[in-house]
């Protein structure tokens, strides 16, 4: 009979788990940002951040089909840590903020890609070009209620483009065309009015 209880108790937890997961988040920009990484003169990597992330997503870990996407990143909130740079970044040599102040990632679709991994096919714009780009996602991890009574979950997602397909010419030679982008985001749940 203990047994029976147990794995009751266990099945009503892993539901509760799942029902908790289920629903709309709202990305934390407090606790999210959008990095990226180049090759400089094919000699060393720069790094840089969008310090400026936002969106939502949709999330049911019984059927990953039925998750969705939509985040936007502040082209304007680039930092690399050097002012001269990250003005040349915004400048028509490469982002040209001023025409195209935000890059903008919407899914379409997603599957499982493992214990803990989803992969998530969408359209990525960037300096008003729009292409296809995979996602590879770690997460999203167990939900955990902070202390004003919110669920939070985190993940991470990886992607290689390269920047002249979207239309991101400046300095070649100087600047590789493969970056590395990476966004660690984490996403907020109410809890029900």
């Amino acid at each position: 009979m203990s047994r029976i209880v147990f794995t009751l108790i266990t099945a009503l937890a892993m539901a509760a788990t799942a029902a908790a997961q289920t629903g709309t988040w709202q990305i934390d920009p407090m606790h999210s940002a959008a990095q990226f990484s180049v090759r400089h003169l094919g000699v060393s990597t720069v790094r840089g951040a969008f310090t400026k992330v936002s969106g939502s997503a949709k999330f049911d870990p019984t059927d990953p089909a039925k998750t969705s996407l939509d985040a936007t990143i502040e082209a304007t909130s680039v930092d690399t840590r050097v002012e001269m740079r990250d003005n040349d970044l915004r400048s028509p040599n490469f982002l040209e903020v001023q025409k195209y102040p935000t890059i903008t990632f919407h899914s379409k679709q997603v599957k499982g890609a493992g214990a803990g991994k989803l992969q998530i096919t969408g359209d990525l714009t960037i300096h008003g070009v729009t292409k296809e780009v995979v996602l590879d996602v770690d997460g999203p991890s167990a939900p955990m209620k902070d202390p004003w009574g919110n669920q939070r979950i985190g993940a991470s997602a990886a992607t290689k483009i390269n920047r002249k397909d979207f239309g991101v010419n400046g300095a070649s030679g100087v600047v590789g065309d493969e970056i590395t982008i990476t966004i660690d985001a984490e996403l907020i749940q109410p809890p029900p009015k």
